[in-house]
Formats: C-alpha cells, structure tokens, sequence
C-alpha cells in the first residue's frame, strides 16, 4: 500500500529512497518534511521518493485513486486498518476501479508528547505546510517531461476522502497551498471530495470561508453527516471548553445550503451511522457485517464510478440513507 506521512521517522528525516522507514510513534508532532512511503505486505514500511511514488500510481493498472485523510486518534496501523478495508471493498464491487492512498498526519492515541483533543487540533492545521508541499510536488511532476504528458498523458481520476479531523488537514492544506504557492486560485484536481463526519465548523464550506477552496479544487463536494454521531458530540464538547461555540459539519451538514458553492450536496447518514458503527461515527466502509459494504460506502462508491452525485436528478443537493 503507497502512503504519504508526515510523521517523524525513527532516525534521520533526511529523505532516501529504498530504506526501511519507522514511525517514531513517541513523537507525535508534525514534520514540515513529507515521505512518499510503501507499506509492504510483511507490514514493514520502505520509502519509495516522490517521483517513484507518482510514476507508480500512474503505472498502476487501477483507473481511480482516493486520497485517504484520516480522523484524530489513530495510530498509523489503524489507519492502514481502515485504507485496507475500504480498499477490499471497492475491490469486491469493481476491480482495478479505485486504489487507496492514506495521507498520515501525526494525531495522538496515548503516547507521544501531545495527549489531547486540542492538541491534534494543532497538529492538523500544523500538517498543511508538509502536504501543500506534496501538492506541489505533483503540480510540477505533472508538468515536467519526466511525466511526458505529450505522448503518455495521466488519465487517472483524483479523489478524496477526508474523516473526522482529517476534514481539518485538508482545508488548512488548500489554505495554505493557496496563500503561499498559487497565484491564481486552487486548480480543479479532485474529481469528487468526500467529507464524512466532518470535525470541522458547519459554515466552513460557506463561500466565504476558508473551507471553500475544498469546493473550488473539487467538481463535486459530498457531506455526509449525522446528528447522532457520538464522537462528534465529545468533540463539541471539547470545544465548548476552549470558546468556541459552532456545530461541526459532520453532524449537521452546512449550516445554509444557500450560502454554499453549487457543487456541494448533503447526505443524512443518521438512519444507518450507529447500526455500522458503535460510535456511529466511522460509518463510510462496512455496514452491519464486517467486510460487506454498507449503503452509504456503496453512495461514495457510485459517485467515484460515475463522476456524479445524483445522477437521475441534476438539480437535486440532498438525500437520505435508509436501509430497506
């Protein structure tokens, strides 16, 4: 599995291509450096480069790629956890369709020097510089000849999936790859962006906040929320605690669908998200029974086959997940 982290490494950070890459799971704070990595099927991890990471994504025999953001509190073996599930799904419903890519940001799960909530809140904004730096990196990979777009174009498709916390790492990203390295705006890279319970504020993808670079980088922009979302409400809570007082887009879908761009649409997940999901908050892979897709993976599936939400109504923003 090909992965990109900003996590420390056990060792120098120094990038070098073919070495056995460690986590240095004590130390949880965010690296400016990023690693293009591969998780070998023995479970140990070599780092591959950059070029070698694109030029064998775009080698690969899968039509689709799915950027994987995790949430807060996982230790890179949950996330792997997490991409491998969702990877043998799509490969249950089509295969060669679409290949899972997790992003690993450096959130804590009891250990390392940062413990708490707040804190994989910095961690998140504090991740952006490494992976807007990434995104410029395939900005340049995709221009130069080493990708000769002339006589051998990259016809794969780019989406992204982010959850939980990990909401906050992309939006602080295309933030911050927008302020410091674009000069005209985000480019459309993402053919559709999934925001699954969503820890970020509910007005963040309004047309005037920051979030809304998400839109501008996406063709389609998908919520899913539900209102019973456990983890959510502690994460209110802990922000309650710190002043700041706004419902998180993951419970509540956005606060005006008047003020959001045209390509965002909404799904309530609240009939379904604690039947797949004790927490009810990891509810976008397996649905009652573990390894077979539960419906609102077979929505997020649909969307990546067909490049649009609704196909059988172009105006329609909204749905409801129910179980027959």
């Amino acid at each position: 599995m090909l992965f990109v982290t900003n996590r420390f490494p056990k060792g120098s950070i120094r990038s070098k291509k073919g070495r056995k890459f460690v986590f240095d799971l004590n130390n949880n704070a965010p690296s400016n450096s990023v690693f293009f990595c591969r998780r070998n099927d023995d479970g140990s991890v070599t780092e591959v480069g950059g070029l070698n990471f694109l030029s064998e994504l775009k080698a690969s025999h899968y039509r689709q790629m799915l950027l994987y953001v995790h949430g807060f509190s996982n230790l890179p073996d949950d996330v792997f956890a997490a991409a491998g599930e969702f990877q043998q799904l799509c490969n249950l419903k089509k295969d060669k369709e679409v290949l899972v890519i997790p992003i690993i940001w450096p959130c804590d799960n009891d250990l390392g020097i940062v413990k708490d909530y707040w804190d994989d809140q910095k961690s998140a904004d504090h991740s952006a510089p490494a992976f807007s730096r990434a995104l410029c990196h395939f900005l340049k990979w995709r221009e130069s000849n080493l990708n000769d777009p002339a006589t051998d174009p990259c016809l794969k498709r780019i989406n992204m999936l982010a959850h939980s916390m990990g909401n906050r790492v992309l939006r602080q990203t295309l933030y911050e790859w927008d302020k410091y390295d674009l000069p005209d705006g985000v480019p459309l890279i993402f053919r559709n962006t999934f925001l699954v319970a969503a820890d970020i504020e509910n007005e963040s993808i309004h047309r005037n906040e920051r979030g809304r670079l998400i839109c501008d980088a996406s063709r389609n922009v998908v919520v899913y929320y539900a209102s019973d979302d456990l983890a959510l409400r502690s994460s209110k809570a802990a922000n309650l605690k710190n002043k700041i007082a706004s419902r998180r887009l993951g419970h509540s879908g956005p606060e005006n669908m008047d003020l959001t761009p045209k390509n965002v649409y909404v799904v309530d997940c609240d009939d379904v998200n604690n039947a797949y999901d004790l927490k009810g908050h990891s509810y976008f892979r397996s649905g009652r029974k573990k390894g077979q897709p539960g419906l609102v993976f077979e929505h997020i599936f649909s969307c990546i086959e067909s490049g649009r939400v609704f196909p059988e109504d172009e105006k329609r923003r909204s749905t409801i997940i129910r179980e027959k």
